[in-house]
């Protein structure tokens, strides 16, 4: 199936239905960048709106359970930001809102759970480290990964975004709950904090 065309394996999912949805973009079909509106020559061109197949939302789910699985079974997984990449894309990619996520660690580094604490709107969403704490020690967390996605699909940290990582690394510290990165999911992009050198 690795030599088949985009069309060949759609079809294999969604059978006839594929046909009409074949020429989009995958990342747009499994719901990992939402449907952007674009220009020509100042005339809006036509955006089809359409409703994401259940067979695709199943997919997707399953993919994100099973790199969830596997997070939760190997330490080695949750020390490769590839592999928390991936996870977070498929926990935030294409959302129309903003969504505060915190995987919680145990000693092994082995994911207890992933989860959103809050959400949102297109362009923030409030972060209460209170709660961010009292989720640690209900999950008795030895560690954890912030994440956060940009609506507007650019990944780039805000000067609030710095702040708050800050202000949670603080915090956590005082009940022994190391924060080892904080990622914001863009369209495309995924930025690690850890790999800038801002954590």
């Amino acid at each position: 199936m690795i030599h088949s065309s985009n069309r060949e394996l759609l079809a294999i999912v969604l059978g006839d239905e594929a046909t009409s949805l074949a020429t989009r973009s995958l990342a747009e079909l499994f719901g990992l960048r939402a449907l952007r509106h674009s220009t020509t020559l100042g005339a809006e061109q036509e955006v089809h709106i359409y409703a994401m197949p259940d067979q695709l939302l199943a997919a997707r789910e399953l993919l994100r359970r099973a790199l969830e699985e596997e997070l939760s079974e190997s330490s080695i997984g949750m020390t490769s930001p590839a592999a928390v990449r991936d996870y977070l894309r498929l926990f935030l990619g294409g959302q129309e809102y903003e969504s505060f996520v915190t995987l919680w660690l145990d000693g092994q580094n082995r994911l207890i759970a992933g989860m959103e604490l809050f959400r949102g709107t297109t362009t923030q969403t409030s972060v209460y480290p209170r709660e961010v704490v009292k989720a640690g020690l209900k999950h008795n967390a030895c560690a954890v990964i912030l994440a956060h996605n940009h609506p507007s699909g650019h990944p780039e940290p805000s000067r609030a975004d710095e702040l708050l990582t800050s202000e949670l690394k603080n915090a956590l510290a005082l009940v022994d709950i190391r924060v080892l990165d904080h990622f914001i999911v863009g369209d495309t992009a995924v930025m690690s904090f850890a790999e800038r050198g801002l954590i």
